[in-house]
């Protein structure tokens, strides 16, 4: 037999087996469509016989458990590690007290609220129950780092510990610092809507827009914070770094006064060479805002020059042939010059600054303040900003830079910004400045709102407890208009001892907590062993009478002349 016929045979068996099936399907559809559709599907079926076959016992699918609900989780950013005290402390870069308000205000807001915390990120924050925070007054970091065997419970319980710059040191009053906020653009606009002005809104700060001749808006709003100074590299007398990165920096002054919308501004500019241990300062020049050049020196730097860089610095060695004068010597020349409240002025300052080897709390910065890329890491060079802004040419000389061209430039381009808006040459804000058009007191907002007022803004409640005079500062940022809102409760105690008991025994009743006690100087150099185990008592009394899951804060406030504060943040799960 052959194959093909072999196939044949097969495709014919095939056929005809379809061919009966068909058949069958034709004679069953006929038979049922003369059934009377009254008859049963028993009796239909019964008609037709079916095969029987044996079948295997239903396998029952298992239940399936559910699933555990998702926790809350909180981690910190890279910006978060460079603060925490893991971090050797020459390298620690410690955070402010409004970045922890940016934590708590998410914990109970969420996506509500107005600001996202830039050091660590909250995961199902919307699981929390209480968020409890503990503060305690005039204990620093350097009181923990000392005595961390004293506070077993803290240390054990609290894994994230963390370093700040606390109220005092830039001349704030901490109950204020956390008890205000800023307001946001949208709460300005609201506000201006309703009242017309924020001068009407609130009588008390009516004078807060001073301005300055010629002036449009508050020059302090140029500033750059404690956080852009961070950020932009400028260097800060940072306790650690004072002895290690910082060696031979200098303040500008050894005290200062308060910066006002009058204090005047100097622009400043330096030039480099490259020298066998690094780049090294060989040029600085100053001028004032009348524009003339009250300091400008060339300065011999402590190694040899291995290049010029003529190109860019203008310097010569023809011109440093004679120089004597030193790094120290400019350094106390300008110590001298500079007023108690100068607000500098420059291009990517912090580079100046660190040329000087001089940290100044006052500085305004151009790469800062004008932004024409939309992107804040990408700066312009001054070179584009005086042409596009001020319609100079400045940087045409082919043989290298003149400073006291660039740090009149620099200060030009502030003036010409005083007398637009603050927005004025800021590609990232110009949807905002559309806004500032049709409100014009957004630009120079001087006003806050309270911390605890915005807290309890979603059906959240608030309990602060505290000694007598801290608890009176807390009604006032929050009840100025003298409405007393039910959703907060600020109770007075006598004794740290019975703001902790008031504390633990009422803080189950709301969402959010705040303890806050305080010690003296006499009592911290008497038995400061002592005091702290009881401060870790507290915490560990604290701890046990929150429900869980559950956001815990302890905070140390710091000491405004011996050392950064620091808190320390944990989640209580559910046991």
């Amino acid at each position: 037999m052959t194959l093909s016929s072999s196939n044949s045979k097969r495709s014919s068996a095939k056929h005809k087996t379809r061919y009966e099936r068909k058949c069958r399907r034709m004679d069953t559809f006929f038979a049922t469509s003369k059934l009377d559709y009254s008859e049963s599907i028993k009796d239909v079926l019964s008609n037709f016989s079916v095969p029987q076959c044996e079948a295997e016992p239903f396998a029952k699918r298992p239940r399936r458990e559910p699933t555990m609900k998702p926790k809350a989780k909180l981690r910190l950013t890279e910006t978060g590690v460079s603060a925490s005290l893991d971090v050797a402390q020459g390298e620690r870069v410690p955070l402010f007290l409004s970045d922890l308000q940016d934590l708590l205000l998410y914990a109970q807001l969420g996506s509500h609220s107005p600001c996202v915390p830039r050091w660590c990120q909250l995961d199902k924050y919307n699981q929390l129950v209480h968020t409890t925070v503990l503060v305690v007054e005039n204990v620093s970091l350097y009181h923990f780092s000392s005595y961390e065997s004293f506070f077993p419970y803290l240390s054990a319980k609290f894994c994230n510990k963390l370093e700040f710059i606390p109220s005092a040191a830039y001349k704030m009053d901490m109950v204020q610092d956390l008890a205000t906020l800023p307001l946001t653009v949208a709460q300005t606009v609201k506000l201006t809507s309703v009242y017309g002005s924020l001068d009407q809104t609130s009588s008390e700060n009516s004078n807060g827009f001073d301005k300055i001749k010629g002036d449009k808006f508050p020059r302090t709003d140029l500033l750059l914070s404690g956080w852009q100074m961070v950020e932009e590299n400028y260097p800060l007398p940072i306790k650690g770094l004072m002895n290690g990165k910082y060696v031979g920096y200098v303040l500008t002054k050894d005290s200062y006064k308060d910066v006002t919308p009058f204090s005047p501004m100097f622009g400043i500019d330096c030039e480099m060479c490259l020298t066998t241990i690094d780049l090294e300062l060989t040029r600085v020049s100053i001028v004032d805002e009348s524009g003339s050049v009250i300091y400008e020196e060339l300065v011999k730097p402590e190694a040899p020059i291995k290049n010029y860089l003529t190109e860019y610095s203008g310097i010569t060695a023809k011109m440093m042939k004679h120089v004597t004068k030193r790094l120290k010597d400019v350094q106390e020349d300008l110590r001298q010059i500079l007023p108690p409240d100068a607000i500098l002025v420059g291009q990517s300052l912090g580079n100046d600054m660190h040329a000087l080897k001089m940290m100044h709390p006052y500085v305004i910065d151009t790469s800062v303040i004008y932004n024409i890329t939309g992107d804040r890491k990408r700066k312009a060079k001054l070179q584009v900003l005086a042409e596009q802004f001020l319609q100079k040419k400045i940087q045409t000389n082919t043989k290298g830079h003149c400073s006291v061209e660039d740090s009149l430039a620099s200060l030009n381009l502030t003036k010409h910004k005083l007398q637009q808006n603050i927005f004025y040459g800021d590609a990232v804000m110009s949807k905002i400045a559309k806004q500032v058009r049709q409100y014009p007191h957004l630009e120079s907002s001087k006003y806050v709102t309270s911390f605890l007022r915005e807290v309890t803004r979603m059906e959240k409640t608030s309990l602060v407890v505290g000694l007598e005079d801290i608890t009176a500062r807390y009604c006032h940022y929050t009840f100025r208009d003298k409405i007393v809102t039910k959703k907060i409760c600020c109770i007075s105690e006598v004794g740290n001892q019975s703001v902790i008991n008031r504390l633990c025994e009422s803080g189950a009743h709301y969402s959010f907590n705040i303890g806050h006690i305080r010690f003296n100087e006499t009592e911290l150099d008497n038995d400061p062993s002592k005091l702290f185990k009881k401060v870790d008592d507290w915490i560990q009394q604290i701890d046990k009478s929150i429900c869980t899951p559950a956001l815990r804060v302890v905070i140390f406030g710091g000491q405004r002349d011996s050392g950064n504060g620091c808190f320390f943040v944990s989640l209580k799960k559910c046991p």
